[in-house]
């Protein structure tokens, strides 16, 4: 089932789906990693799991000779088997994530057609960030610039418009397209405003909902919905919650995802004596942020798990 007909389904209902995200196990690891923070989860119903991509890393191998050489690798492959294997062993919708990083149009062409086949109906547009050793993002040589540009290529697939233009009886794929918003804007945008503009952008191309970064103060996430609202963006926000773990992601999820965190939540953090107090201080800190989601009619509510699921379980058995 495509994403928005889960979301009108739990309108009607007046009820709030509980969501997550994956991520697929590094190379060498098997899937079983994953069904085992995956099972727990599956108590609370979600209707769809997202599975994220991870573009190909630059890692330097010292040579015998003192030389560096450069290589490229992908440190996480596997999210179109993860998306056959979530349906085969769950019966849930897997929403893909498909970057413009490290793709090239036919290559964008070639996984749509891939998850078309097995049926999979979803996937989140995005553009992706940079190398690590690029200080910009840089697209393919025959890739896309901007996610906007990837939801019209999925659009226009949806229509049966393939890059070779002399194909005949083309099978028109229905695709349901999310695409990511950045309620305290995104890092390279020069103000909250530009960026709204430019997610506008992304939904006039044909993105039929939104998911947002991580946050921790939901008048952030409020705000960032009104001000949609008000420059004629009128599809589905899904918030996206991550319960804060470790005393690291005092500085980590800043930087990384460059979201700020509430004075509240960084000194209760800061204070706490180990590392299970700080889950517990997150476990309550998310859990009071769904409830007061919930509480404002949010049809879905998306956690972001980053491979561990004990947490996400302990507020989704308060909430759903």
């Amino acid at each position: 089932m495509r994403i928005n007909q889960h979301i009108e389904e739990a309108q009607k209902k007046d009820k709030t789906l509980f969501t997550f995200e994956i991520l697929p196990p590094l190379k060498g690891q098997t899937i079983h990693d994953i069904y085992g923070n995956i099972d727990p989860l599956m108590e609370f119903k979600p209707p769809f799991i997202n599975v994220t991509y991870h573009r190909e890393q630059v890692v330097y191998k010292r040579l015998s000779n003192g030389l560096l050489e450069q290589k490229v690798v992908r440190k996480r492959p596997g999210t179109v088997g993860i998306c056959a294997a979530l349906m085969n062993r769950y019966q849930v919708d897997p929403v893909p994530h498909l970057l413009c990083g490290g793709f090239s149009k036919e290559d964008t062409e070639n996984a749509l057609i891939d998850l078309h086949f097995l049926g999979v109906e979803n996937v989140l547009a995005l553009r992706g960030d940079g190398m690590q050793d690029q200080m910009y993002f840089v697209p393919e040589a025959d890739g896309h610039t901007y996610a906007s540009e990837l939801v019209g290529q999925i659009v226009k697939m949806n229509k049966g418009e393939y890059l070779d233009e002399e194909l005949a009886n083309n099978a028109a794929t229905n695709f349901s397209i999310g695409v990511a918003g950045y309620p305290e804007k995104h890092f390279e945008a020069p103000s909250l405003n530009v960026d709204i503009s430019n997610l506008k952008r992304k939904v006039d191309a044909g993105a039929d909902y939104i998911v947002t970064q991580l946050f921790f103060d939901n008048s952030k996430y409020f705000e960032f919905v009104d001000k949609c609202r008000n420059a004629g963006i009128n599809v589905p926000i899904i918030p996206g919650l991550k319960p804060i773990a470790t005393k690291k992601h005092l500085s980590m999820l800043p930087h990384r995802f460059h979201v700020d965190l509430p004075d509240e939540l960084a000194m209760a953090v800061m204070q706490a004596k180990d590392n299970a107090t700080v889950r517990q201080i997150g476990v309550e800190w998310a859990t009071q942020q769904a409830k007061e989601l919930k509480a404002a009619g949010i049809p879905v509510i998306h956690f972001y798990s980053m491979g561990k699921s004990d947490n996400i379980y302990a507020i989704a058995k308060e909430l759903f």
